[in-house]
């Protein structure tokens, strides 16, 4: 028997309640320049429209500016203001710069530099502390000129980088299906703002001001309300998944949120059922894809419903996902097979935007399932 949980009992547990949204630059510091703009003046016009609109959207959460107006804030500060209001996100808003012919959005993560182009994007936001007037201090001597010094700092990840990570490719996903952007992907970088915040954060370079496409698109209402409007449905992704996951009882042998299924009947892919997981070891009526898949693996489970009536054509014939019987008669229907996390967690993203907002990532070991966390750890030894 597994035991089930009500929904409202799991939100009564954990909500997301406080958000800081950081516009960069400010003040005697431009940012970047375009043509005819400022990234100070674009980031913070972003940010206004994305505080505006998650408000709106939910006036319980607080949120929490940085600066609302052309005014010079520290880095260090920046952080300080999230951690002195035990923010539950941090999110910093970027225009990014180089040649002429380069496009697209891309979200950052405190992490380590992979690419010299993430180095030059990290060493230009940081080179805003040289305007600080006791820099040397307040950043234990840092020299954001120096590339060891960035490449060493860079190692610094902060203990949220799953849910950082998550929320970063959420943002990109929405950016590209909704807002017709170019995905220059999610990276990781040694930022100097995200490196002090005690809650999951990211910086978001929303466009190039030094190409005059994309500079006159982000100048543009359209364009900002465009931005702003996929944070916003990433957030509210996030929002949904983190609150389920964090207020749920975890099964000790899954690592997964125990949920009660919907017994209303509606298995639209608008309301999705994701009922009880099966326990590590329990017998299924099914199996998982045998041919060419990997021992240890990871996956999307995108519904489990009380009947075997599918899920739907369309996402049936363009995701072919498996399907498995548990002990309880629900039917489970999983999507992909990755041995790379960040690859599970971008296929995850797409499923959601797809409708199916209460899927989530699993885990096997052959045909036992596991907890993600013990997957990570089992792939990590290969």
């Amino acid at each position: 028997m597994f035991t089930s949980f009500h929904t409202d009992e799991v939100e009564s547990r954990y909500r997301l309640k406080t958000v800081i949204i950081d516009a960069g630059h400010g003040g005697h510091d431009t940012g970047c320049i375009g043509s005819s703009s400022y990234e100070k003046h674009v980031a913070l016009a972003i940010a206004i429209r994305l505080g505006d609109m998650i408000q709106k959207q939910y006036p319980d959460i607080k949120v929490v500016y940085t600066r609302k107006t052309d005014v010079f804030v520290e880095l260090h500060e920046r952080a300080a203001i999230a951690n002195r209001h035990r923010a539950d996100l941090f999110i910093c808003i970027h225009c990014n710069s180089g040649p002429k012919a380069a496009f697209g959005t891309e979200t950052y993560v405190m992490g380590l530099h992979k690419s010299a182009d993430n180095l030059a994007v990290a060493k230009r936001e940081n080179s805003s502390i040289l305007l600080e007037k006791d820099y040397k201090t307040n950043y234990d001597g840092f020299d954001p000129n120096s590339p060891e010094a960035n490449i060493i700092f860079s190692l610094y990840q902060n203990s949220f980088m799953h849910q950082s990570l998550e929320f970063a490719s959420l943002i990109q996903t929405q950016f590209e299906k909704k807002a017709g952007r170019y995905n220059r992907g999610v990276k990781q970088a040694g930022f100097l703002v995200l490196y002090r915040t005690a809650m999951p954060s990211v910086l978001i370079e929303t466009g190039f001001l030094t190409n005059n496409t994309e500079e006159k698109y982000l100048r543009s209402d359209k364009g900002q309300n465009e931005i702003a409007g996929s944070i916003l449905r990433a957030f509210k992704e996030y929002k949904a998944d983190t609150e389920a996951r964090a207020g749920a009882p975890i099964s000790e042998s899954t690592g997964e949120p125990v949920m009660k299924p919907n017994t209303t009947g509606n298995h639209s892919s608008n309301s999705v059922i994701t009922g009880t997981t099966p326990k590590s070891g329990s017998s299924n009526n099914g199996s998982v894809p045998k041919t060419g898949h990997p021992k240890v693996f990871y996956t999307v489970q995108v519904a489990a419903i009380s009947s075997d009536k599918g899920i739907g054509g369309s996402f049936n014939q363009a995701h072919k996902p498996f399907k498995l019987i548990g002990d309880d008669g629900l039917t489970r229907y999983y999507s992909g097979v990755f041995t790379d996390l960040g690859t599970a967690r971008t296929n995850l993203s797409q499923i959601k935007v797809k409708g199916f907002g209460d899927a989530f990532l699993v885990a096997f070991d052959g045909p036992r399932r596991i907890s993600v966390a013990k997957a990570e750890e089992l792939l990590k030894r290969k």
